[in-house]
């Protein structure tokens, strides 16, 4: 119980100073002494021929856009509809009786941390038993968190379409798994995703300790200017 008690208390530390982080990151990124998140996923390298100097850069694989319908009964795109924002999607289902519910609860914590910046962060919960979650099953759900609807989509759609975006986009299942009914996405990460859609890390949603290190990367993420070619 302990260790749970300290968890919580690091993270409502984390959230009760998001301000004076935002103060002492800016500060210390005014001096160049501060690591931004890294870049996850390299699709490959790209050759630049550039005043007589050739450059190499790696090339960060960029997360695809996705339609979905979101708890309101709205047809929303992600990339899209959210293009000036830093986006965490985790995955769920309403039914679900085991890691859902406090996964749901601990992003609650995110949404709070961010309340008063909620214009910098959005966060996407896609079902991955749509069959089951309609929009308005998932909005009786998220009324369960007191979720601000403007800020926090719960997702439903077609089902090959989230399977592919959670494997192929996100990387966060890279097995087959099974076939039809079988083949089944259960997973507790948190994916952050820039505002170029780059994938800047992942994190365990069930860890308090992981989720505040994700609060950490969003303020840094804002702070971010374009990325340069490396040399």
């Amino acid at each position: 119980m302990a260790k749970v008690s300290n968890k919580k208390y690091l993270l409502g530390l984390t959230v009760a100073l998001l301000p004076f982080l935002f103060y002492m990151i800016t500060k210390s990124m005014s001096k160049d002494k501060i690591d931004l998140p890294d870049y996850y996923v390299v699709d490959g390298i790209d050759t630049v021929e550039e005043d007589g100097e050739t450059y190499y850069d790696s090339i960060y694989h960029k997360v695809a856009d996705i339609t979905l319908t979101n708890q309101l009964g709205e047809e929303v795109s992600v990339n899209k509809d959210l293009s000036d924002k830093i986006v965490v999607v985790n995955f769920m289902f309403t039914t679900c009786p085991t890691i859902c519910p406090k996964l749901t609860g601990n992003i609650t914590m995110l949404q709070k941390a961010f309340k008063k910046n909620d214009t910098t962060v959005h966060l996407v919960s896609v079902t991955v038993d749509p069959e089951t979650d309609s929009f308005q099953a998932l909005r009786s759900y998220s009324e369960q968190y007191n979720v601000d609807h403007d800020h926090w989509w719960f997702l439903t759609g077609d089902r090959d379409k989230i399977y592919n975006y959670a494997r192929n986009e996100l990387r966060v299942v890279m097995g087959k798994g099974g076939e039809g009914v079988e083949d089944f996405i259960h997973t507790q990460k948190l994916v952050l995703l820039d505002k170029e859609r780059h994938i800047r890390g992942y994190y365990d949603g069930l860890d308090t300790v992981d989720l505040s290190r994700c609060a950490d990367d969003i303020i840094l993420l804002t702070l971010e200017k374009k990325r340069k070619r490396r040399k």
